[in-house]
């Protein structure tokens, strides 16, 4: 603060007084500032600003060096969960990352594990789902339908205190074997399950919760054998495509895919297109058409006959993912290859480093932010990946933006 002490300052008398102003100034501006730190991790954290007692509480906390609870008290507001959360993982749930989509069972889900702080990794193989209890104005849940979550998020209902975590095997009928978290939600299986090979679950799964696309882990140097029929041994009659492109997201990718062989989303393709009342289906010990398709393009091909999967990126380039020791790298069906990929070191980063972005409202831009984000993911995982202490330290950290 630039600011002239009078001219006449022989006084004592006048030199305290103008002295105690001084201080007294300094002491209002420091309040301002931690106050304006206190607004701005409420409104990073929720998108609205604190109530007048909720910004006395956080701005004591801040001052008493607790910014991870001053961030957690924000936390508390059901808009965390409406609007931040929301918006976070929306794109996560279908193939356009769009966040302009109603609530659903992906989302509330992974809404409920945060609120609950259980263990993060659990979203991708556990027996878990949040619903909502029916009501005049929310449907029950269904499993051919989003109109209870549609609903849910329409109604004044506060979401932070109605989700209520139930088994996904009790509400949907899935055997527990099949379930996995949010690859077996409604909402992601009518994303990437709909169709296609099954290879979309897979590749999606990567983007949202590795924070890498396939071209990003191609490695030419994996045994080939897995590869199913339908991928062309020489695209446009050049075998050297599939030898230095195809084969290095195949090789790796088709191994790991054979986990969803069971799994379809089934509707009515001539008059719900989009499959809106469509639901997932799940046939033990049934391989689906759809990796038998196109199995004439090279004969020699992989042939699906269950769900075993093998995790071929353990070895060559992509070991560099850090995937967990005490896992075999191999198994049956989605819940294992579920729990592969939440085990793994890129899994736990990556978290951090969505939650920095959507937080901080910028990418890593130092060796400041990057050794933050380092500290911060090993305190997720001692937390137990409860991802409420991530949100806490990154509104912390970035307070001061």
């Amino acid at each position: 603060m630039d600011m002239q002490l009078p001219h006449n300052t022989t006084s004592p008398h006048l030199f305290s007084k103008t002295l105690v102003l001084i201080l007294a100034m300094s002491a209002s501006s420091a309040f301002a500032g931690v106050e304006e730190q206190a607004n701005r991790i409420h409104t990073r954290l929720t998108g609205i600003s604190p109530s007048a007692t909720v910004l006395e509480n956080m701005v004591s906390l801040l001052e008493a060096g607790k910014g991870d609870d001053a961030a957690k008290l924000a936390m508390e507001n059901d808009a965390f969960y409406r609007v931040t959360l929301k918006d976070w993982v929306t794109p996560w749930t279908n193939r356009d990352f769009d966040v302009h989509q109603p609530l659903n069972d992906y989302t509330a889900t992974i809404m409920g594990v945060v609120r609950d702080d259980l263990d993060f990794r659990s979203i991708l193989f556990d027996d878990i789902i949040y619903t909502a209890t029916a009501s005049a104005s929310v449907p029950n849940y269904s499993i051919s339908n989003n109109d209870h979550y549609a609903a849910l998020e329409q109604s004044a209902l506060n979401l932070k205190d109605t989700l209520t975590r139930q088994t996904q095997s009790s509400v949907t009928n899935l055997p527990i074997e099949a379930t996995s978290g949010v690859i077996t939600s409604r909402a992601a299986s009518k994303a990437f399950f709909i169709a296609g090979t099954n290879r979309a679950m897979f590749r999606y799964t990567f983007i949202n919760h590795m924070c890498t696309d396939l071209d990003a882990l191609k490695d030419t140097s994996i045994a080939t054998n897995r590869i199913r029929q339908d991928v062309s041994r020489s695209p446009g009659g050049d075998s050297r495509i599939f030898m230095n492109s195809c084969s290095g997201c195949h090789s790796g990718m088709d191994p790991m895919a054979q986990a969803y062989a069971y799994y379809n989303f089934e509707y009515d393709r001539d008059n719900d297109l989009t499959g809106e009342n469509g639901q997932l289906s799940y046939q033990a010990n049934t391989v689906q058409d759809k990796y038998h398709i196109n199995s004439e393009t090279f004969k020699f091909g992989f042939i699906t006959e269950s769900d075993k999967w093998d995790n071929y990126w353990r070895q060559g380039l992509n070991r560099r993912l850090g995937w967990d020791e005490q896992l075999s790298g191999s198994g049956n069906g989605a819940k294992s290859l579920g729990k592969e990929i939440a085990y793994s070191e890129q899994f736990a980063s990556c978290q951090v480093s969505k939650v920095f972005e959507k937080v901080c409202l910028r990418k890593i831009q130092n060796q400041q932010d990057a050794t933050t984000l380092a500290t911060i993911t090993d305190t997720f995982k001692s937390s137990g990946y409860k991802l409420k202490t991530v949100f806490a330290a990154t509104a912390n950290y970035c307070k001061g933006d």
